[in-house]
């Protein structure tokens, strides 16, 4: 699979995002650090062992570099999805993920928006999707392009099978 290229000055420094996923009770924050070992259960559970490992760098990071998306209380504190970036590599974003039941509701593209704004909040100008999937729901997203010839990317010696 490709990587993708984001024109991180081109996206608007707009966090509106959050309060609309708030008006369907879902909550994107920030992990705590005390949070760390559900959120990997859960990672590994839902994604597998490479997005834990991922996932593991993400949160070890300072600061975090990790959002998560979270039901309130009153719905059990459930987490349906997540996003980090500066894992696999700098400037990355990924692994993400979404519960499929919770899909189409904007959730990925809020946990997508949030780690891309604080790139470019970090100063860069440019982002890097690895290892895309879904290509269409990025360009459509925030206008990732596919970068040519970047198949298997960072990943070409990869302990894992692909």
């Amino acid at each position: 699979m490709p990587d993708m290229l984001v024109k991180l000055y081109e996206i608007a420094d707009d966090w509106s995002f959050v309060a609309q996923q708030q008006q369907l009770g879902i909550v994107i924050r920030k992990p705590l650090a005390s949070e760390k070992y559900r959120i990997l259960d859960w990672v590994r559970r839902e994604f597998g062992e490479v997005w834990t490992a991922e996932t593991e760098r993400a949160l070890s990071n300072q600061p975090i570099s990790c959002y998560i998306a979270v039901r309130p209380a009153e719905q059990g504190h459930e987490m349906i999805g997540f996003a980090c970036y500066d894992s696999a590599g700098l400037d990355m974003f990924g692994p993400t993920g979404v519960l499929e039941s919770c899909r189409g509701r904007g959730t990925g593209r809020a946990l997508l928006l949030a780690c891309l704004l604080e790139l470019k909040q970090k100063g860069y100008a440019y982002a890097i999707i690895g290892w895309v999937g879904p290509a269409e729901f990025y360009a459509r997203a925030v206008g990732a392009v596919i970068i040519p010839d970047s198949e298997p990317s960072i990943w070409k010696t990869w302990l894992y099978k692909r």
